[in-house]
């Protein structure tokens, strides 16, 4: 086969553009209309991530349509993952949340 004369990166790329055809196999195809904002806000944020609009659209999706009990578990999953250097947090989330919005609570 011609992947023995292609180097590891070589290989490596074939194995994954397989893996792509064969997700791409079971997966359904669906046409949304976007605004243009919302549309480029998409791509900038798929830019950023390092991802394809289909992925970040998926995980939207499914972030969105998500059963009421595993919603809570996503957008919390990055919860106690910094620190902030600050021992009070807990207690003074009021003033602090008042403090970075300005007034605006």
């Amino acid at each position: 086969m011609f992947t023995a004369a292609l180097g590891g990166a070589g290989r490596a790329r074939v194995r994954a553009r397989n893996q792509r055809q064969d997700m791409l196999a079971y997966m359904k195809r669906t046409t949304v209309k976007i605004s243009d904002s919302l549309d480029l806000r998409l791509r900038r944020e798929a830019e950023r991530r390092q991802t394809t609009i289909s992925e970040l659209t998926r995980e939207a999706l499914e972030l969105h349509l998500a059963p009421p009990g595993e919603l809570g578990r996503r957008r919390l999953a990055g919860a106690g993952g910094f620190e902030s250097g600050r021992s009070d947090v807990s207690e003074r989330i009021e003033d602090i949340l008042r403090e970075e919005l300005g007034g605006r609570t």
